[in-house]
């Protein structure tokens, strides 16, 4: 309990907030629950998976054409393997399908760091007004050097604030926006991974050499994992 203080907690904690509201757009503000969700409910992405997905397309697409990947394609969960199949089969130009892929990573990846940012306010802001609830404090105090007896609880209370400050940046905030960041860029490795496959896969490739393309999306420790899969099949 040496370590509470409600009201000291409460200003550290309600002022940063309050400033990384007003240092980021409304919306970041509403959609905070998601972004704490991306933190704490992130997915892990089957890139083994999807690799194996690209080149079953891969080898359906050269015995019966590009045509024979619609049904497939409603049939997937990913809305961006989805539209890009449907670009595929709609015959649509390979600079234009790479175009609008490429186009819609780059706004992800916007989104991702918009969120990221909001955190990193969080953290930015939380030692300053930590510091500054700890002057607020020790102004208290001062007004109190008549009373030796209260002179160390006043110290106490005064530097509990910069504590809290320092812990929401570093326990919290700092930490959940290099998660954010980690999960951003393994999302944005896997829809790379899938601009890849879509483009081969358009270009009619040996659906060995689709293979040999995307393994360089994996780490070393994958690629065996994927290599000792495809013979036991």
């Amino acid at each position: 309990m040496a370590f509470w203080n409600a009201p000291g907690f409460l200003i550290t904690f309600g002022c940063a907030f309050t400033a990384t509201m007003m240092a980021n757009p409304m919306e970041k503000t509403r959609n905070f629950g998601n972004i704490l969700k991306n933190v704490f409910r992130s997915e892990e992405i089957d890139m083994i998976g999807l690799i194996q997905t690209l080149v079953s397309f891969a080898e359906k697409a050269r015995r019966e054409g590009l045509l024979a990947l619609e049904e497939d394609a409603s049939q997937l969960d990913d809305e961006f393997m989805r539209k890009s199949i449907r670009l595929v089969v709609d015959g649509t130009d390979p600079e234009l399908v790479k175009s609008i892929l490429d186009t819609e990573i780059g706004l992800l990846e916007e989104r991702h760091a918009s969120n990221k940012k909001y955190l990193d306010s969080l953290a930015e802001f939380a030692p300053a007004f930590g510091m500054a609830c700890t002057v607020i404090g020790l102004i208290q105090m001062l007004g109190n050097l008549d009373d030796p007896n209260a002179l160390g609880p006043g110290m106490s209370v005064a530097l509990v604030t910069t504590f809290y400050g320092s812990m929401i940046a570093n326990v919290f905030a700092l930490p959940a926006g290099r998660k954010l960041a980690q999960n951003s860029s393994r999302e944005i490795q896997s829809r790379e991974l899938m601009v890849e496959g879509i483009l081969s896969i358009q270009a009619g490739e040996n659906p060995r050499i689709v293979e040999e393309k995307l393994k360089v999306f994996l780490p070393p420790s994958m690629r065996r994992q994927l290599d000792e899969g495809r013979e036991e099949q």
